[in-house]
């Protein structure tokens, strides 16, 4: 038995199609653009990362002559522990922003 074609269905599957192209990009570029700053636990290192990931910028705070090595490397790791983190909360936070609003194509 032959099947009739919903024209409407079928333009609103391309709407809709245009529609999740367009706020993905939106997305990449929230991504790509928002920074988010985490700091060790001891608050000596600071890093600004994006929510893709990408480390912006870290920072020392006080002098290193006086640091113990290891401890340092302890807050270092946490730090980038935590930014990782960060950086993943960010993005999904950004996602549900983004595309919550978007409801199921209706099947017909």
């Amino acid at each position: 038995m032959a099947r009739e074609i919903d024209e409407a269905w079928i333009d609103e599957a391309i709407d809709r199609y245009k529609r999740v192209e367009g706020l993905r990009a939106d997305f990449d570029r929230a991504v790509a653009a928002h920074q988010v700053s985490v700091h060790s636990p001891d608050q000596s290192i600071e890093i600004v990362v994006t929510a893709a990931g990408d480390i912006v910028d870290v920072r020392v705070h006080g002098g290193l002559r006086q640091r113990d090595q290891a401890e340092f490397s302890r807050q270092l790791r946490a730090v980038v522990t935590s930014a990782t983190e960060a950086a993943r909360w960010a993005r999904e936070k950004l996602h549900a922003e983004v595309f919550g609003s978007l409801h199921p194509l209706e099947g017909r």
